[in-house]
């Protein structure tokens, strides 16, 4: 199993950039890749439509570290933890997405990991 850190540095405050990473019902703006329309809550657990069909997402608390930790509940029952953190960077706050091979193909792998860059250019591109 491979793994890939994705990053992007934006020009903003790790707290500015944290707040809005970590609020759900910001994810369509960015997290393309995830959620492609309106986040619907129900309980602690969120519901969004995305490429794979209606998936559940769960984040970690919010905390003062940073950390935007999220398992994805795909239609096939199946749970992706994705570790997501914004670091304080001497140029504002850096996003890292780690991504993790598991099941994927070479070439599936490969385009995730474009889609999360693009997430992370559109999410920077909203600073």
């Amino acid at each position: 199993m491979r793994s890939r850190h994705v990053s992007t540095v934006i020009g903003a405050s790790a707290d500015l950039v944290y707040d809005f990473v970590s609020d759900p019902g910001n994810l369509p703006k960015w997290a393309a890749g995830l959620a492609s329309s309106e986040v619907v809550r129900r309980g602690d657990d969120l519901l969004a439509e995305s490429p794979m069909g209606t998936v559940t997402v769960r984040f970690v608390p919010r905390n003062t570290l940073g950390v935007v930790d999220h398992d994805v509940i795909l239609p096939n029952g199946d749970t992706v933890h994705n570790p997501l953190r914004v670091l304080p960077h001497p140029e504002g706050a850096e996003v890292v997405f780690t991504l993790r091979q598991l099941a994927m193909s070479d070439a599936e792998f490969d385009q995730d990991t474009r889609t999360v860059e693009e997430d992370l250019e559109r999410l920077r591109a909203l600073f």
